[in-house]
């Protein structure tokens, strides 16, 4: 079998597994009737089973009991026992033995004897999920595995069922609660499990579901994290349907029905109940019915009911119930069966207040939809009959062939068969009891059980009356059991009704049928600890089986066999009242040897029995005796009792009663009149419900002849009367509120009448009416009571954590609850409270939702899951608490304080209130101790546990030892008076000071030693595993950098010195001519800066600093390094020499003598250079540039050699413009440099000393110093002027300022897409001359990569000045054209660009539809590579404004763009913004209006929305803003707050509260994020957490409390910054003295900056730099879209405290102002206040000349980083996680400090796949590893490049991930599916004309997915764009033109191992009978 399973695939396999186990199985029946194969014994789900041989004279015997208690040995990981939530099944194999079958939530199978318990078989399918990853959803605690029933074929055997787990990489189990792998990591299976194989092995492999899409809603798909599988699965024919909810109503979910081939398990239908259009965010729906099983009805038809959902598609509005909304919330459904297996949904009813029930979270859906028997159940007018309750607690009765629609009944109320309102929640499946006439059975939450009768009235309707209640309560908290009742083989009078509770008596089981107008009589009670909510009884042969949460599976039954044989029952018949029947003898025959011990009559005493035997009578096996009885009933109806035998025997394994049935009918031949209810009750809220409420009483007649009514009198004080005379109308008989319809005269024998009795009350108060009713058949009495209310009112405290004898209320300004602080190693308690305050006749307040944080991981949580459960009742005035405690770990001293939260989701019904998220915070603080700051905080803080000796001692200095008083508040205070800066403790009593951070941090697990003075704190240790010794250590927050130490090594260079080596010294020094000693804090630079004016220096000893001219040869001779082994006391990262090792350095360029490598003395020369960029008449050093791997750098000319040098290379290179040496010995040349060769960053790469002269640089290796001349006959000779010169003699190439009518703007970059795209041309001999010519008739042109020129009306938004500009034109050296992605811009003189076309006023033509729907334009918008709105779209020839308006409602925005094409969306990328010009295109179904144009769209926003925003740029007024930056925090956006957690962890609030405040509260911690919120509150952090997501800027809208010209987030939201990296100016030496000040208005993009101007300043430190640049910006760039839609820029303030040199002219029209211009030398100095990260300044106006020399850093304004869009060949596919398992991209990899994404391509350059991480790190592959995909947050890739920290370069374990589909590289997927059913791939095909005609969008599109869409459609053409986009048509709209495959490499959506298209660029299939 495993031979041909490796060979076939998993469908084959299937279908060959069944053959096989058909072929090989013998031929014996499987199954018995006694069997339960699926959830409720049949797919009716009623729940009445009369096949299991339950007869309740055994049930009610002593011998019915347990009989095992089968425990199951599942324990993952130890994190407790598993449960069973999905129901036990029965099943009889082909051994004839009946077997339990149980799945458990930890995916464990069990096999058990169904006599004993015993396991006979035992199986695991995978690792269980965990509930940790589920967000405080602990509804299913602590796995989930299999939770829904399965379903057992009884032709095959075969046990289907789905289970929940985790991706491959998970199944090794190495997770726990505390680190689970996380929630979209969770998958779904669905499984065939052979139950008579020896190993319940598979039929076919599990079928993975996540991943498929809907058929009817192809933007959803299954995502198996977010799902859950609840329901009881149904087998109808060939398939198998399963059903999905959500947990605890959380995460993007829709409900859904998916069905799969039983023979294969491929999935045949996926049907959600969220069916668009709806964006696929709308969540709901959810079928899940408290584990209840989907019904069917034999007839083709599928019923099930849902859950709340927020599509809301009918609102007010009746819709029939054969029109089914496609979102079917709250809905009960009938789906028909195609013969395909799909299903087509054809009936539903939805209630009336349904956008009610969902506000309060009251689910329909959380019964079964039950179908009745309709053998019973059944009268003239409805035929079939199904009953729902759900969680409001009103239990519905639908016609199956009709179920009522939404609001299609009188005064726009439910069109149903019957409804009644229970007192509070219903979880449990209604019990049903077709004996008797036809009984239902509610379970209420915390009251009694109801019963109903079932009844047709006098017009054929149906009518269902209470006429009965169980004596005892349901449990007070949700979880009782679903309905269940039996009767042995339909028997009359055989009826149990059986109940499973969570609370009180487990299992109780009832005589089914109400006797004589009592309550049921409860026959038997068990107890089994543990039971399972919702747990339904599960029967086999005469045995009952319940699951539990302990891991117990419970066994019920009677153990032993019947000793006598007494054909029981005995039916006597129908006898008349007080008459006594003729005796039956009953013959009894003894099975075995045995003594009767008594006899009894068990019963109701209507039966007489004569002649037992007496006692002690005896009788041999086969012998009989004989007895008489005979029938007397005193009342009518059913009767029966039991006649008890007690015996004896020595036979084991017999009873040692024998019960014997007697059955009769009791009648009576005059009338008999019976009222049932006798009491009717009714609480209600005046006004509620439209025309009243309404319940029913049965008036019968018991007797044999006509009951005439005589007379009836009804009475408001008492039953006695005084009786008053009713108003008699046509509605009715009315008593006040009270009427009652339908009240018969008389009623014909052995009938009954219903009357329905309504009460509609106008006002509060108690309501009663005693009806007294009179007749020839008796007398009876009915009360009705009723209690009028107003709505309850819900009161939610929270226990004040400063005096808990207050309580903080809940209100619109409370955000949370909080513990306030909690030192570590304690527990604080406090109590939620919720009180009932509504008036006094106000009704119940009822708990219908309660999700307490019980066993959650964190500090926070409940003290259990009972105390405000759901499903409580408060009275008016009625309060109820519950514990929650906040409980923090033990800490070492002086940690950071940390916050924890739990939240509480609770639904109190107070329709005020609805659904509340309750947050409870406890901030954990640990004790401080040693000198503290004025808040109490510690100055030392706890940095970590240190490994010591590694290799040395990583302290300076031992200050003491302590043996009994040590501890880390002494040690702290002494090294804090001795001006340390690091205190550590160690070994329990030492003290260590110092000020170098150690090299090696370890777990806080390996310091382990307590002080030796205070056993509460650890002091050091040796290690978990007792290897090292450990350092506890402190650092004084106000010196410390909070920076690691590097690995420890000997630098090769010092602050302009090199190592030289280790010399070994004997009787002397190896140089002394100045001496200094620092035990303290001795690095290597110290060294150098003290001997700064010598040529050499050493160090040794760790602390000692020699200088010296010379090494002393006479007594240093070189050793090997390892002898100088001590590290630095000022560094542990250096080396400082060691005892009699002298650690030496030489300065650069020095040589001098020296020992050689043997002990004589000898002259060693050191070599010395010039450094790079020495001068070089007639060239300019342009820098240190990477060698790229597919071609050389500069390819024209290679040579080199021994003498290589740079004068011989630059003759060798004459006529070139450029020369490389590299390698110390190589030499190449060229006119241009390759564009994947980089400038770095610095020189380090380039510093070989030149082969044929080695005072020069020649590059390093893979590294070039490139050179370049203007002048290509220049001979390399004399001096010139170091690089960056602007001598005009040797200035190299030249910006051209103007060229025909054009002038020169300034280096901009190239985006994806282009930034100009009116034309472009590329040839070989391109100048800027000949651009200008090509593009005359356009505003702008570009040029750009040597020989390409581009020609445009409007620059990109998103594209920006940039650096870079460096490559000179193919046709003219001494032109710049531009750079790599970079471009020099040009723009006419003679027009604005900005400004649009004016047309002629005497032309018409279309125009800009203001306003449509409720939206109103926002005027041009460019779109975005990937689209500005993503949710929803279409492509038609009937495109309109009004119908893109109408298909775009609900959604925010919506853009028309090319004639055709509507886009929805609910969010608007940042990269898209206002545009001038470009909208000039015709709609194609009105030419009277404007739809946009190629890649610019007209924007809608909703009308509400745009009225808050202004599209033009605000003026400089102090209208409150968001600070677009704080320091060095950016605004990244304004963001949800508590959706699935806080965001951010950590909290400080404050009344003085403003933006620079809480920067200046984060600064502590250094946090990567800050934001502020609710105006007062600053949350920090380094991640966000929970679900949050980017929200509407505007609502971010709350004035700070300290500032009221600032906004501080809102309520839930968050305003939210990120700390940016700063950059480094370059420097240079030269020039003249000057000063000048700048003033710079920089033009910042849309993310998060605010509606008004700004000022900031940013103050720069002394910097060095020479420039030349020239900038007219004059209004070219249009701003990004920021929420209001406007332009807006920063003005920052640049103070230098310098002297500088620099020619620069700029002219802009974004400001309202020019600042700056200066012509004068001035002088300033101001310290570094704030740095302001932004984009480039393009506002400048300045002229002055100046020069500064200094080499400290300085810092740049930058622009926020941002991914590349593509680089060399490769596209950007965004953000990906790296996996656990190993490495995402694990091919190749390497690490470097100049790390940009063209470093990176060019390193993986033979992969078809690269990614960077942590700003520095590269790493190649052919493909992703499974479990590296896409994260949700795409913004966690935050880190800047090492090399270029404008750009994105991943972030911690996170990748911006790249791919290229060039031919060649290495490459394992993605790939492009060449044929796929009927389709083949035709290639990739350009776009640009729209080829064709209809397009889907989906954010989970595959191939397989588009090509379903075009078979659905009947296409012959279907293609794939930009990922997401399906297009598809009948014709082809346009000739096609083939583009490069490269053109389609966006990577799919749904399927990152699939391409589909890209940008305009198509990948088209064809079906197989068509040609292009």
């Amino acid at each position: 079998m495993a031979f041909f399973h490796s060979f076939l695939d998993p469908s084959t396999w299937s279908v060959l597994s069944l053959i096989l186990l058909s072929f090989f199985r013998p031929v014996i029946s499987l199954g018995a009737s006694t069997d339960t194969i699926t959830w409720g014994g049949d797919n009716s789900r009623c729940g009445y089973q009369s096949n299991h041989n339950m007869d309740p004279s055994v049930v009610g015997s002593v011998n019915f009991g347990q009989i095992f208690n089968a425990q199951l040995p599942g324990n993952f990981n130890g994190i407790g026992p598993e449960q069973i939530f999905s129901q036990p099944l029965l099943f009889t194999g082909n051994d004839s033995v009946q077997y339990i079958y149980v799945a458990t939530t930890q995916n464990n199978l069990y096999k058990l004897d169904a006599k004993t318990g015993a396991i006979i078989a035992r199986r695991n399918l995978h690792v269980p999920f965990l509930t940790a990853d589920l967000d405080g959803c602990v509804d299913i605690n602590p796995t989930v595995g299999v939770t829904a029933t399965g379903a057992i074929d009884s032709d095959t055997g075969i046990w289907y069922l789905t289970a929940k787990t985790y991706s491959s990489q998970f199944q090794g189990g190495g997770f726990s609660p505390t680190n689970p792998p996380g929630r979209l990591n969770g998958r779904y299976f669905f499984h065939g499990i052979d139950t008579q194989s020896p190993n319940l092995t598979d039929i076919f492999q599990p079928v993975p579901l996540d991943g498929v899409v809907f058929r009817n809603n192809p933007n959803r798909m299954m995502v198996g994290g977010n799902q859950h599988s609840r329901p009881g699965l149904v087998i109808v024919g060939n398939y198998v349907y399963t059903g999905y909810a959500s947990h605890c109503v959380q995460y993007n979910f829709t409900g859904a029905i998916i069905g799969h081939d039983k023979r294969t398990g491929v999935v045949v239908e996926a049907l959600a109940t969220e069916g668009g259009p709806e964006p696929n965010t709308v969540k709901g729906g959810g079928v899940w019915m408290s584990g209840g099983g989907i019904s069917y009805d034999g007839a083709g038809s599928l019923f099930f009911a849902t859950g709340n959902g927020y599509a809301s598609q009918l609102a007010g509005i009746p819709v029939p119930g054969r029109q089914p909304p496609s979102a079917l919330e709250e809905a009960a459904v009938n789906a028909k069966i195609n013969s395909d297996g799909t299903l087509s949904v054809i009936d539903f009813f939805m209630p009336w207040e349904k956008q009610q029930l969902d506000g309060a979270d009251k689910d329909l859906g959380t019964t079964p939809l039950e179908l009745l028997p309709t053998d019973v159940f059944a009268c003239s007018n409805v035929k079939r009959m199904g009953v729902v309750t759900g969680k409001s607690g009103k239990t519905y009765v639908l016609n199956l062939d009709n179920l009522g629609g939404y609001q299609m009944g009188p005064n726009k109320l439910d069109a149903v068969v019957f409804t009644y309102q229970n007192e509070n929640s219903v979880y449990a499946g209604a019990g049903v009891m077709p004996l008797g006439g036809g009984y239902i059975y509610i379970n209420v939450i915390k009251y009694r059980t109801r019963v109903f009768k079932f009844s047709c009235d006098d017009s054929g309707n149906p009518q269902f009356t209470v006429v009965a209640y169980t004596p005892e309560f349901n449990a007070n908290i949700l979880g009782t059991g679903h309905g269940t009742t039996t009767s042995l083989n339909g028997q009359p009078g055989t009826g149990l009704y059986w109940v499973s509770d969570v609370e009180g008596l487990n299992l109780r089981i009832y005589d089914a049928i109400p006797q004589n107008g009592n309550n049921l009589a409860l026959i038997r009670s068990f107890n089994a600890p543990g039971i399972t909510k919702f747990t339904r009884p599960v029967f086999g042969n005469g045995r009952v089986y319940l699951g539990t949460t302990t891991g117990a599976l419970y066994g019920f039954g009677c153990p032993v066999n019947l000793p006598l044989n007494c054909s029981s029952p005995y039916q006597f018949g129908n006898a008349a009242l007080n008459s006594t029947s003729n005796p039956i003898t009953i013959t009894c025959v003894a099975l075995v040897p045995l003594t009767i011990l008594g006899n009894s009559l068990a019963g109701n005493p209507n039966f007489v029995v004569s002649n037992l035997p007496p006692a002690e009578s005896s009788f041999n096996a086969g012998q009989t005796f004989r007895f008489q009885a005979s029938f007397s009933p005193k009342t009518v109806g059913p009767l029966s009792s039991d006649v008890i035998i007690n015996t004896t025997s020595q036979t084991a394994g017999y009873s040692t009663t024998t019960p014997i049935t007697l059955q009769g009918n009791g009648i009576s031949a005059a009338p008999l009149l019976a009222v049932n209810p006798n009491t009717i009750s009714f609480n209600v809220i005046v006004g509620e419900a439209t025309g009243g409420l309404n319940q029913t009483a049965i008036i019968s007649n018991l007797g044999n002849s006509l009951l005439r009514l005589q007379n009836i009198s009804y009475s408001t004080v008492s039953e006695t009367g005084p009786f008053i005379t009713p108003n008699v109308t046509s509605a009715g008989v009315q008593v006040g509120p009270f009427t009652f319809i339908n009240v018969p005269q008389s009623i014909s024998a052995n009938s009954a009448t219903t009357i329905l009795v309504n009460y509609n009350p106008t006002s509060t108060g108690n309501n009663a009416v005693f009806v007294s009713i009179n007749s020839n058949g008796g007398s009876a009495v009915l009360d009705v009571v009723a209690v009028a209310g107003t709505f309850p009112a819900a009161l939610i405290e929270f226990q004040d954590y400063r005096d808990p004898g207050n309580w903080v209320r809940l209100d619109n300004s409370t955000s949370g609850f909080t513990f306030g602080n909690v030192t570590e190693n304690r527990t604080k308690q406090l109590q939620l409270r919720v009180t009932n305050i509504g008036s006094p006749n106000a009704v119940a307040l009822s708990i219908t939702v309660s999700k307490p944080p019980y066993g959650v991981p964190g500090i926070v949580g409940a003290v259990n899951n009972v105390d405000l459960a759901e499903g409580t009742i408060l009275a008016a005035g009625q309060r109820q608490t519950a514990t929650l405690f906040c409980s923090v770990p033990k800490s070492q001293v002086n940690v950071p304080g940390y916050s924890g939260s739990a939240n509480w989701t609770i639904n109190t019904a107070d329709p005020s209130l609805g659904k509340q998220i309750l947050v409870f915070n406890c901030n954990a603080v640990s004790e401080q101790v040693g000198p503290t700051f004025s808040n109490g905080t510690a100055q030392y803080a706890y940095v970590g546990c240190f490994r010591d000796n590694n290799p040395s001692r990583q302290l300076a200095t031992h200050i003491y030892t302590d043996a009994s008083g040590n501890s880390n508040d002494k040690c702290i205070s002494a090294c804090a008076a001795a001006g340390w800066i690091l205190a550590g403790t160690q070994y329990q009593s030492e003290c260590w000071c110092g000020n170098a951070i150690p090299t090696r941090q370890d777990f806080e697990r390996d310091c382990n030693y307590p002080c030796s003075g205070n056993s509460s704190q650890i002091c050091g240790g040796n290690g978990y595993f007792n290897d090292h010794a450990r350092l506890s250590i402190f650092a004084d927050t106000t010196r410390y950098q909070n920076t690691t130490s590097a690995p420890l090594s000997i630098p090769a260079t010092v602050n302009g010195y090199s190592y030289v080596g280790c010399f070994a010294e004997q009787n002397g020094k190896a140089m002394n001519q100045k001496f200094t000693s620092n035990s303290t804090s001795m690095t290597l630079e110290l060294c150098a800066s003290y001997c700064s004016s010598y040529n050499f220096f050493s160090v040794e000893y760790a602390q000692e600093c020699y200088c010296g001219s010379s090494i002393n040869s006479a007594v240093a001779t070189l050793s090997p390094d390892l002898n100088c082994g001590m590290t630095c006391k000022g560094n542990n990262s250096e080396y400082c020499g060691a005892g009699n090792y002298s650690q030496v350095y030489t300065r650069n360029g020095t040589s001098s003598s020296g020992p050689g490598n043997s002990s004589s003395t000898a002259s060693a020369s050191i070599p010395s250079s010039t450094g790079n960029g020495i001068s070089l008449s007639g060239y300019t050093y342009m820098g240190c540039y990477n060698e790229t791997h597919d071609r050389r750098a500069l390819n024209a000319k290679i040579g080199g050699g021994n003498s290589n040098s740079l004068e011989s290379c630059a003759a060798y290179c004459l006529g070139y413009s450029y020369f490389g040496v590299e390698h110390s010995t190589e030499c190449y040349c060229a006119n241009t440099i390759y564009s994947n060769s980089i400038k770095q960053t610095t020189d380090v790469g380039c510093s070989m000393l030149c082969a044929g002269k080695t005072n020069e640089t020649c590059g390093g290796p893979d590294f070039l110093s490139v050179y370049f001349t203007n002048s290509t006959g220049v001979s390399p000779s004399g001096t010139a002027t170091g690089p960056n010169t602007t001598s005009t003699a040797t200035s190299g190439p030249v910006t051209v300022q103007s060229a025909g009518k054009f002038n020169y703007v300034g280096c901009y970059s190239e985006i994806q897409g282009r930034a100009l795209t009116g034309s472009g041309v590329a040839n070989a001999s391109m100048t800027v001359e000949l651009c200008a010519a090509f593009c005359s008739a356009f505003q702008c042109f570009s040029v750009e990569y040597s020989q390409e020129c581009y020609c445009g009306n409007m620059l990109a938004s998103n594209s920006l000045p940039a650096d870079g500009c460096t490559m000179t034109c193919a046709g003219n050296n001494n032109e710049f054209c531009g750079g790599a992605n970079r471009m020099n811009l040009y723009q006419r003189n003679d027009t604005n660009p900005t400004t649009p076309t004016n047309t002629s006023a005497s032309t018409a033509g279309p125009t800009v539809v203001p306003t449509a729907s409720g939206f109103t334009s926002l005027g041009c918008y460019n779109d975005v590579p990937g689209r500005a709105l993503t949710s929803r779209s279409f492509a038609n020839d009937s495109a309109t404004v009004e119908a893109c308006a109408s298909f775009c409602g609900g959604y925010v925005y919506f853009g028309v763009e090319y004639s055709r094409e509507c886009y929805c969306g609910t969010m608007l990328d940042p990269g898209s913004g206002p545009v001038s010009s470009g909208c000039n295109m015709a709609c194609a179904g009105d030419t009277s209006e404007l739809c946009g144009g190629p890649g610019t769209m007209n924007m809608y926003t909703l009308s509400a929305r745009a009225n808050t925003t202004s599209a033009t740029v605000p003026s400089a007024s102090r209208e409150p803003v968001i600070p677009p930056s704080v320091g060095a925090y950016v605004f990244v956006g304004c963001y949800t707050d508590n959706v699935g957690g806080r965001a951010l962890p950590n909290v400080v609030a404050s009344d003085g509260m403003s933006v620079e405040t809480c920067a200046d509260e984060a600064r502590f911690t250094a946090p990567q994020l800050f934001g502020v919120e609710y105006g007062r509150e600053c949350w920090f952090g380094d991640v966000l957490g929970g679900s949050n997501t980017l929200a509407v800027r505007t609502d971010c809208n709350t004035l700070c409390v300290g500032n009221s010209s600032e906004y501080c987030g809102a309520g839930n939201r968050l305003q939210v910054y990120n700390l940016t990296t700063i950059g480094n100016a370059s420097t240079t030496a030269g020039g003249s003295s000057g000063v000048a000040s700048l003033s710079l208005t920089v033009l910042t993009s849309s993310s998060g900056i605010s509606n008004s101007s700004t000022s900031a300043s940013a103050t720069v430190s002394s910097a060095s730099f020479n420039s030349s640049s020239a900038a007219s910006v004059s209004g070219l760039v249009s701003a990004s879209a920021t929420a209001n839609s406007s332009m807006t820029s920063l003005s920052s303030s640049l103070s230098v405290s310098s002297t500088f040199n620099s020619s620069a002219t700029a002219r802009s029209s974004v400001s309202a102002s020019q600042t700056g211009s200066s012509a004068s030398n001035t002088t300033f100095s101001t310290s570094l206040s704030s740095v302001t990260s932004s984009t480039r300044p393009s506002s400048t106006s300045s002229s002055s000349s100046s020069s500064f020399s200094s080499s400290s850093r300085t810092t740049s304004v930058r622009p926020t980083p941002t991914a590349t869009p593509s680089v060399a060949s490769y596209t950007h596919q965004g953000c990906y996680n790296e996996t656990t398992s190993g490495r995402a991209l694990s091919s190749l990899s390497t690490t470097n400090s100049s790390m940009t994404p063209q470093l990176c391509a060019t390193y993986c350059n033979a992969y078809a796949w690269f990614g960077l991480e942590y700003s520095s790190e590269c790493y190649c592959g052919t493909g992703p590893r499974p479990g590296s995909a896409l994260v949700p947050t795409q913004s966690d890739c935050r880190m800047p490049c090492a090399g270029d920290p404008s750009l994105l370069c991943g972030g911690p374990n996170r990748l911006n991930m790249y791919f290229s589909s060039q031919p060649g590289k290495k490459s394992g997927n993605p790939s492009v599916p060449a044929v796929s059913g009927e389709w083949r791939y035709y290639g990739c095909v350009d776009d640009h004309a729209r080829i064709l005609p209809d397009v889907r969008s989906a954010d989970n599109m595959t191939v397989e997915g588009c090509l379903a869409i075009g078979r659905q459609a009947g296409a012959r053409y279907v293609g794939l764009e930009y990922g997401a986009e399906c297009w598809y048509g009948s014709a082809l709209r346009a000739a096609v033109t083939n583009a490069t495959d490269s053109a389609c490499a966006t990577v799919c959506k749904g399927d990152s191992n699939q391409l589909c298209g890209g940008e305009f660029a198509m990948g088209l299939y064809l079906r197989n009978d068509t040609r292009v």
